[in-house]
Parts: C-alpha cells; sequence; structure tokens
C-alpha cells in the first residue's frame, strides 16, 4: 500500500531511526537537535516526518538554539504542519530549559570581575524580545545584597529614570551598583545614549557616595563591559 510508504508519524520509521526509541535504547545525548524536537512534535504529516519538518523549523533559525528560543507560539504555528498544541508545546520546553539553565548559576556572594554580572544576568535577558535595564547592589566588599528591574521597553530601548536606581540603592544601603541592561538586536556594543546615561548615573552617584562601578550589556551570548573597555 502506497500509504506504509508514506511516512505520518514515528511509529512508521524504522527502528532506528525513531526519536524516542533510540532516546530510550541510547541515552538523550546521542539525538540530534531535530530529533529531540521531533519527540516534542511528536508526528508528522503525510508530506514529511516530525524530524523532517524540525529539520526545516531548525534551518530557519541556522540551526541556532538560542534563536529557536526567541520564536513566539505564533512564529512556530507558521510552519506547515505544526499548529497550535505543537508550538505551545516547543516553547514550553525551551522556557524549561531556560529557566534550569537559569537555576544552575551559583548566585555568588561575591562579586569579582565583569564576566560574574554577566553570568548573574545572562538567563533573565538573553532571549528577551524588548529592553530591560536591571541593577545590581552590593555592600563595600561587592557582596551581592540585591538585583533589581528598574525598567522595561521596546526593541530599541528603554527609559531609565536615574532616581528610580539610586532610591532602591539608598534604601538597600548599596556601597556600590552595577548596571545592566540587554540588547535584542545582538549587538553587544553600547549606543551613545548608553554611554551617556553611564556618565550620568556614575556622576549622580558621587553625590550619594556610591560607586558605579560597571555597565554590562548582554546580546547574543555575549556581553559589554563599560569597565574592562575603561569607560567607566
Amino acid at each position: 500500500m502506497d500509504n506504509e510508504l508514506t511516512p505520518s508519524g514515528i511509529k512508521s520509521w524504522s527502528e532506528s531511526d525513531r526519536p524516542r526509541e533510540k532516546l530510550l535504547e541510547k541515552g538523550r545525548a546521542v539525538l540530534t537537535d531535530s530529533e529531540l524536537l521531533a519527540i516534542l512534535i511528536r508526528s508528522g504529516s503525510r508530506e514529511e516526518t516530525a524530524v523532517e519538518l524540525s529539520k526545516r523549523i531548525l534551518k530557519s533559525v541556522d540551526n541556532d538554539l538560542a534563536a529557536l528560543s526567541k520564536l513566539s507560539v505564533k512564529d512556530l504555528a507558521k510552519f506547515k504542519g505544526m499548529g497550535e498544541v505543537k508550538a505551545i508545546t516547543i516553547v514550553a520546553a525551551l522556557e524549561i530549559g531556560r529557566r534550569r539553565a537559569e537555576a544552575q548559576i551559583v548566585e555568588k556572594s561575591k562579586i569579582t570581575s565583569s564576566k560574574d554580572v554577566a553570568d548573574y544576568f545572562e538567563g533573565r535577558l538573553v532571549d528577551l524580545h524588548h529592553e530591560e535595564f536591571w541593577i545590581l547592589i552590593l555592600d563595600r566588599a561587592n557582596q551581592i545584597i540585591k538585583s533589581e528591574n528598574i525598567s522595561k521597553g521596546g526593541i530599541t530601548g528603554t527609559v531609565v529614570d536615574s532616581r528610580l536606581i539610586f532610591k532602591s540603592a539608598i534604601e538597600n544601603l548599596a556601597s556600590g551598583i552595577i548596571l545592566c541592561h540587554n540588547h535584542p538586536s545582538g549587538n553587544n556594543q553600547p549606543s551613545q545614549a548608553d554611554i551617556d546615561l553611564t556618565q550620568k548615573v556614575k556622576q549622580a552617584g558621587k553625590m550619594f557616595d556610591i560607586q558605579v562601578l560597571d555597565h554590562i550589556i548582554i546580546a547574543g551570548g555575549k556581553f559589554y563591559s563599560f569597565a574592562d573597555e575603561g569607560l567607566i
């Protein structure tokens, strides 16, 4: 029968090509990204298998899982053979992965480098489609008192009120603060507005005897440090 030659789901594949069976037999580490994605999709169509659909989706983001995690339910549902339920399953699984990665970041009691700050914020900022501006509040030993979200904005920027920055810093008896925001564009280079804001906040900090130690920009899996570049 022709139908037997047209794969419509995992059950119609040869044993070695079934991602779920392969996972059980050989472990999750041996599966390709497309095979893992196919397990979430569960079934394909008469035209293509779930793995083929997965490969098509991954190809659209240059096989970049970070880029895949930025796709919305609507974005994924546009692929022929997907549908809303499958798209929701993928988005939910990727969000679990993001939260797991964030939970694994050891919240260091003391900040010793720009990388410590980037590691601290990357999990919550790297996949966002909008800009967010955060501060890290430190004591005299550069130990973390708390982190706080100051503002959220659009794709190209967010409005930051320096009064809110220092209100939180003063309330928490900060000796130093570190600024951090993301660039959804993936470009980690500071804009002139970023440079101007950093200098403005730095000068304001002198009035309150609160040192602005760094400003970190998170973008596309990379980060930029004003302190490392001698701009603060």
